[in-house]
Protein backbone atom coordinates (compact mmCIF):
# COMPACT_ATOMS: atom_id res chain seq x y z
CA UNK A 1 0.00 0.00 0.00
CA UNK A 2 1.18 3.84 -0.88
CA UNK A 3 2.02 6.16 1.87
CA UNK A 4 -0.87 8.21 0.78
CA UNK A 5 -3.65 5.27 0.98
CA UNK A 6 -1.92 4.14 4.19
CA UNK A 7 -2.01 7.77 5.42
CA UNK A 8 -6.16 7.87 3.90
CA UNK A 9 -7.02 4.49 5.86
CA UNK A 10 -5.81 5.99 9.10
CA UNK A 11 -7.66 8.76 8.84
CA UNK A 12 -11.31 6.46 8.07
CA UNK A 13 -10.32 4.73 11.47
CA UNK A 14 -10.01 7.62 13.18
CA UNK A 15 -13.26 9.43 12.14
CA UNK A 16 -15.32 6.44 12.20
CA UNK A 17 -13.92 3.43 11.39
CA UNK A 18 -13.54 1.98 7.44
CA UNK A 19 -16.88 1.61 6.03
CA UNK A 20 -18.01 3.55 3.59
CA UNK A 21 -20.38 6.49 3.99
CA UNK A 22 -24.16 4.99 3.23
CA UNK A 23 -25.66 6.73 0.72
CA UNK A 24 -28.39 8.96 1.21
CA UNK A 25 -32.31 8.05 0.86
CA UNK A 26 -33.76 8.47 -1.76
CA UNK A 27 -35.80 12.05 -2.30
CA UNK A 28 -39.66 12.00 -2.71
CA UNK A 29 -40.77 12.02 -6.51
CA UNK A 30 -41.63 16.08 -7.09
CA UNK A 31 -44.63 15.83 -10.05
CA UNK A 32 -44.06 17.72 -12.79
CA UNK A 33 -45.75 21.84 -12.92
CA UNK A 34 -48.38 22.04 -15.50
CA UNK A 35 -47.23 24.46 -18.75
CA UNK A 36 -49.42 27.54 -17.85
CA UNK A 37 -52.01 28.54 -15.14
CA UNK A 38 -55.00 30.04 -15.78
CA UNK A 39 -56.82 31.52 -12.89
CA UNK A 40 -60.64 31.46 -13.21
CA UNK A 41 -61.95 34.66 -13.78
CA UNK A 42 -64.06 35.98 -11.25
CA UNK A 43 -67.43 36.84 -11.94
CA UNK A 44 -68.94 40.44 -11.45
CA UNK A 45 -71.66 41.02 -8.65
CA UNK A 46 -75.55 41.00 -9.95
CA UNK A 47 -75.06 44.90 -8.00
CA UNK A 48 -72.14 45.91 -10.35
CA UNK A 49 -74.02 44.15 -13.79
CA UNK A 50 -77.28 46.02 -13.17
CA UNK A 51 -75.17 49.36 -12.15
CA UNK A 52 -73.36 49.11 -15.06
CA UNK A 53 -76.34 49.77 -17.43
CA UNK A 54 -77.29 53.44 -16.14
CA UNK A 55 -73.39 54.56 -16.49
CA UNK A 56 -70.34 55.04 -18.61
CA UNK A 57 -68.31 54.38 -15.88
CA UNK A 58 -65.82 50.79 -16.02
CA UNK A 59 -67.92 48.62 -13.06
CA UNK A 60 -67.77 44.73 -12.61
CA UNK A 61 -65.20 44.48 -15.20
CA UNK A 62 -63.82 41.10 -13.20
CA UNK A 63 -59.90 40.29 -13.18
CA UNK A 64 -57.66 37.58 -13.76
CA UNK A 65 -55.80 36.53 -11.07
CA UNK A 66 -54.65 39.70 -9.03
CA UNK A 67 -54.60 41.88 -12.58
CA UNK A 68 -56.92 42.94 -15.28
CA UNK A 69 -58.46 40.79 -17.80
CA UNK A 70 -56.48 41.72 -21.31
CA UNK A 71 -59.72 43.27 -22.96
CA UNK A 72 -60.38 45.87 -20.02
CA UNK A 73 -56.66 46.53 -20.16
CA UNK A 74 -56.87 47.16 -23.81
CA UNK A 75 -60.24 48.91 -24.01
CA UNK A 76 -58.59 51.58 -21.02
CA UNK A 77 -55.43 52.29 -23.16
CA UNK A 78 -57.45 53.04 -26.73
CA UNK A 79 -59.66 54.93 -24.32
CA UNK A 80 -56.82 56.61 -22.75
CA UNK A 81 -54.79 57.60 -26.00
CA UNK A 82 -57.83 59.01 -27.28
CA UNK A 83 -58.02 61.65 -24.88
CA UNK A 84 -54.32 62.02 -24.82
CA UNK A 85 -54.84 62.80 -28.42
CA UNK A 86 -57.51 65.37 -28.53
CA UNK A 87 -55.56 67.47 -25.42
CA UNK A 88 -52.18 67.93 -27.35
CA UNK A 89 -54.11 68.52 -30.99
CA UNK A 90 -53.54 72.30 -32.07
CA UNK A 91 -56.37 74.24 -33.95
CA UNK A 92 -54.47 74.64 -37.46
CA UNK A 93 -53.72 78.56 -37.97
CA UNK A 94 -55.53 78.24 -41.27
CA UNK A 95 -58.95 76.97 -39.25
CA UNK A 96 -60.94 80.02 -39.11
CA UNK A 97 -60.22 81.37 -42.55
CA UNK A 98 -61.40 78.08 -44.33
CA UNK A 99 -64.74 77.82 -42.68
CA UNK A 100 -65.65 81.60 -42.90
CA UNK A 101 -65.06 82.36 -39.27
CA UNK A 102 -62.69 85.52 -38.09
CA UNK A 103 -59.97 84.80 -36.12
CA UNK A 104 -58.91 85.49 -33.20
CA UNK A 105 -56.26 84.39 -29.80
CA UNK A 106 -55.36 84.76 -26.65
CA UNK A 107 -52.59 86.06 -25.33
CA UNK A 108 -50.92 82.22 -25.13
CA UNK A 109 -47.97 81.94 -27.08
CA UNK A 110 -47.81 77.43 -28.21
CA UNK A 111 -49.95 74.78 -26.50
CA UNK A 112 -47.48 73.89 -23.56
CA UNK A 113 -47.74 77.77 -22.35
CA UNK A 114 -51.34 76.92 -22.80
CA UNK A 115 -51.68 74.16 -20.36
CA UNK A 116 -49.75 75.87 -17.92
CA UNK A 117 -50.99 79.41 -17.84
CA UNK A 118 -55.19 78.91 -17.67
CA UNK A 119 -55.19 82.79 -17.24
CA UNK A 120 -53.47 84.08 -20.31
CA UNK A 121 -56.26 82.01 -22.55
CA UNK A 122 -58.81 83.74 -20.66
CA UNK A 123 -57.10 87.07 -22.20
CA UNK A 124 -57.37 88.12 -26.34
CA UNK A 125 -54.07 89.59 -27.66
CA UNK A 126 -53.72 93.58 -28.80
CA UNK A 127 -54.14 91.99 -32.74
CA UNK A 128 -57.15 90.22 -31.65
CA UNK A 129 -59.12 92.69 -29.35
CA UNK A 130 -58.19 95.28 -32.43
CA UNK A 131 -59.73 92.68 -35.41
CA UNK A 132 -62.62 91.88 -33.20
CA UNK A 133 -63.34 95.73 -32.51
CA UNK A 134 -62.66 96.66 -36.59
CA UNK A 135 -64.75 93.82 -38.12
CA UNK A 136 -67.45 91.88 -35.72
CA UNK A 137 -70.71 93.61 -35.39
CA UNK A 138 -71.80 95.49 -32.30
CA UNK A 139 -74.70 95.79 -30.20
CA UNK A 140 -75.87 92.50 -30.67
CA UNK A 141 -78.04 90.03 -28.40
CA UNK A 142 -75.84 87.38 -28.36
CA UNK A 143 -72.04 86.91 -29.63
CA UNK A 144 -71.54 83.04 -30.32
CA UNK A 145 -67.83 81.99 -30.14
CA UNK A 146 -66.45 78.94 -31.51
CA UNK A 147 -63.25 77.41 -29.29
CA UNK A 148 -60.83 75.07 -29.32
CA UNK A 149 -60.67 74.61 -25.12
CA UNK A 150 -58.71 71.94 -24.31
CA UNK A 151 -59.84 70.11 -27.05
CA UNK A 152 -59.58 71.14 -30.84
CA UNK A 153 -60.39 67.73 -32.25
CA UNK A 154 -63.89 68.75 -30.58
CA UNK A 155 -63.75 71.95 -32.14
CA UNK A 156 -62.87 70.83 -35.63
CA UNK A 157 -65.74 67.45 -35.52
CA UNK A 158 -68.28 69.21 -34.11
CA UNK A 159 -68.05 72.60 -33.47
CA UNK A 160 -69.59 74.00 -36.91
CA UNK A 161 -72.84 71.60 -36.16
CA UNK A 162 -73.23 73.46 -33.12
CA UNK A 163 -72.39 77.00 -33.95
CA UNK A 164 -74.99 76.58 -36.65
CA UNK A 165 -77.61 75.05 -35.02
CA UNK A 166 -77.52 77.25 -31.83
CA UNK A 167 -77.06 80.99 -34.39
CA UNK A 168 -80.42 79.37 -36.23
CA UNK A 169 -81.84 78.92 -33.02
CA UNK A 170 -81.64 82.14 -31.69
CA UNK A 171 -82.38 83.81 -34.66
CA UNK A 172 -85.52 81.67 -34.69
CA UNK A 173 -86.17 83.34 -30.85
CA UNK A 174 -85.99 86.61 -32.06
CA UNK A 175 -82.18 87.04 -31.07
CA UNK A 176 -79.82 88.68 -33.15
CA UNK A 177 -76.41 86.90 -33.45
CA UNK A 178 -72.87 88.85 -33.81
CA UNK A 179 -70.39 87.92 -36.10
CA UNK A 180 -69.27 84.46 -36.04
CA UNK A 181 -65.62 84.34 -34.32
CA UNK A 182 -63.46 81.30 -33.24
CA UNK A 183 -60.54 81.73 -31.13
CA UNK A 184 -57.40 79.48 -30.86
CA UNK A 185 -56.17 78.75 -26.94
CA UNK A 186 -59.35 79.82 -25.76
CA UNK A 187 -60.38 79.47 -21.77
CA UNK A 188 -63.96 80.46 -20.42
CA UNK A 189 -63.50 83.08 -19.37
CA UNK A 190 -62.41 84.48 -22.76
CA UNK A 191 -66.20 85.21 -23.56
CA UNK A 192 -65.99 87.86 -20.76
CA UNK A 193 -64.05 89.84 -22.90
CA UNK A 194 -64.93 89.06 -26.24
CA UNK A 195 -68.80 89.57 -25.19
CA UNK A 196 -67.88 93.16 -23.86
CA UNK A 197 -65.88 94.20 -27.09
CA UNK A 198 -68.73 94.01 -29.32
CA UNK A 199 -71.08 94.92 -26.69
CA UNK A 200 -73.19 91.87 -26.71
CA UNK A 201 -76.27 91.40 -24.01
CA UNK A 202 -75.24 87.66 -23.75
CA UNK A 203 -72.08 85.61 -25.08
CA UNK A 204 -71.83 82.21 -25.47
CA UNK A 205 -68.63 79.97 -25.84
CA UNK A 206 -68.78 76.68 -27.73
CA UNK A 207 -65.16 75.32 -26.69
CA UNK A 208 -63.44 71.70 -26.39
CA UNK A 209 -64.53 70.21 -22.91
CA UNK A 210 -61.55 68.10 -20.63
CA UNK A 211 -61.59 64.83 -22.35
CA UNK A 212 -62.61 62.17 -20.65
CA UNK A 213 -61.90 58.11 -21.36
CA UNK A 214 -63.09 57.44 -24.63
CA UNK A 215 -64.33 61.04 -25.47
CA UNK A 216 -62.27 63.35 -26.71
CA UNK A 217 -64.90 64.79 -28.99
CA UNK A 218 -67.13 66.19 -26.38
CA UNK A 219 -68.27 70.53 -26.19
CA UNK A 220 -68.95 72.26 -23.42
CA UNK A 221 -71.18 75.65 -23.76
CA UNK A 222 -71.15 77.94 -21.54
CA UNK A 223 -73.60 81.31 -21.23
CA UNK A 224 -73.05 84.58 -19.38
CA UNK A 225 -75.27 87.45 -19.37
CA UNK A 226 -73.70 91.02 -19.50
CA UNK A 227 -70.49 89.94 -20.28
CA UNK A 228 -67.38 91.83 -18.85
CA UNK A 229 -63.96 91.15 -17.29
CA UNK A 230 -64.33 89.91 -13.88
CA UNK A 231 -67.16 87.40 -13.77
CA UNK A 232 -67.39 84.34 -12.00
CA UNK A 233 -68.55 80.95 -12.70
CA UNK A 234 -71.42 81.22 -10.67
CA UNK A 235 -73.17 84.04 -13.52
CA UNK A 236 -72.90 81.83 -16.05
CA UNK A 237 -74.67 78.48 -17.02
CA UNK A 238 -73.27 75.80 -19.16
CA UNK A 239 -74.06 72.39 -21.08
CA UNK A 240 -71.45 69.83 -21.24
CA UNK A 241 -71.10 66.47 -23.13
CA UNK A 242 -72.13 67.65 -26.10
CA UNK A 243 -71.48 64.61 -29.06
CA UNK A 244 -72.68 62.26 -31.27
CA UNK A 245 -73.15 59.76 -28.20
CA UNK A 246 -74.20 62.59 -25.57
CA UNK A 247 -76.15 65.59 -26.30
CA UNK A 248 -75.95 66.14 -29.87
CA UNK A 249 -75.05 69.27 -31.42
CA UNK A 250 -78.72 69.98 -32.69
CA UNK A 251 -80.38 69.30 -29.96
CA UNK A 252 -77.78 71.29 -27.37
CA UNK A 253 -77.89 73.96 -29.97
CA UNK A 254 -81.86 74.85 -29.30
CA UNK A 255 -81.65 74.36 -25.89
CA UNK A 256 -78.49 76.89 -25.55
CA UNK A 257 -80.83 78.93 -27.91
CA UNK A 258 -83.85 78.88 -24.64
CA UNK A 259 -81.59 79.88 -22.11
CA UNK A 260 -79.91 82.83 -24.19
CA UNK A 261 -83.50 83.74 -24.76
CA UNK A 262 -84.21 83.73 -20.98
CA UNK A 263 -81.42 86.12 -20.14
CA UNK A 264 -82.02 88.48 -22.14
CA UNK A 265 -86.00 88.42 -21.25
CA UNK A 266 -84.92 88.43 -17.45
CA UNK A 267 -81.80 90.01 -17.67
CA UNK A 268 -79.41 87.82 -15.25
CA UNK A 269 -77.83 84.33 -15.46
CA UNK A 270 -76.14 81.90 -13.50
CA UNK A 271 -77.64 80.78 -10.66
CA UNK A 272 -79.96 83.97 -10.54
CA UNK A 273 -81.38 82.85 -13.92
CA UNK A 274 -85.17 81.19 -13.43
CA UNK A 275 -85.47 77.85 -15.35
CA UNK A 276 -88.98 77.01 -13.63
CA UNK A 277 -90.77 77.88 -17.11
CA UNK A 278 -88.73 76.26 -18.97
CA UNK A 279 -88.94 72.22 -18.57
CA UNK A 280 -91.36 72.41 -22.10
CA UNK A 281 -88.31 73.59 -23.83
CA UNK A 282 -85.44 72.66 -22.43
CA UNK A 283 -86.91 69.26 -21.52
CA UNK A 284 -84.84 67.03 -18.61
CA UNK A 285 -81.97 69.41 -19.13
CA UNK A 286 -84.51 72.18 -16.89
CA UNK A 287 -85.79 68.91 -14.32
CA UNK A 288 -84.06 66.33 -12.15
CA UNK A 289 -85.58 63.48 -13.70
CA UNK A 290 -83.61 60.24 -14.43
CA UNK A 291 -82.07 60.20 -17.27
CA UNK A 292 -80.59 57.74 -19.62
CA UNK A 293 -76.62 57.10 -19.78
CA UNK A 294 -74.84 57.91 -23.15
CA UNK A 295 -73.66 54.68 -24.88
CA UNK A 296 -70.29 54.09 -23.97
CA UNK A 297 -68.61 52.68 -27.54
CA UNK A 298 -65.83 50.10 -27.44
CA UNK A 299 -62.92 50.93 -29.01
CA UNK A 300 -61.47 47.93 -29.37
CA UNK A 301 -62.71 44.22 -30.09
CA UNK A 302 -60.82 41.37 -28.85
CA UNK A 303 -61.27 37.85 -30.84
CA UNK A 304 -62.68 35.17 -29.01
Amino acid sequence: MSRTRHLVAELRERLGGAAPVPPPAPLPRIPEPPVRVFPKRAEGSRYARETAAHTTALLGIGHVGTRYATDVVLQFQAELAVAHEAVHTDLPDDWAAKNGLVGLRSRVKDHREFLLRPDLGRRLDDMSLARLKMEAKHGVDVQSILADGLSAVACMQSGLALLASFTAACQARGLSVGTPVVARYARVWLEDEIGAAVGAKVSAILLGERPGLGTGDGLSAYLVYDPKVGRTDGDRNMMSNIHARGTTPEVAGDRLAVLARAMVDQKRSGVDLDLSKLTAELGDAASRAHRAPQVRVRLVEVEK
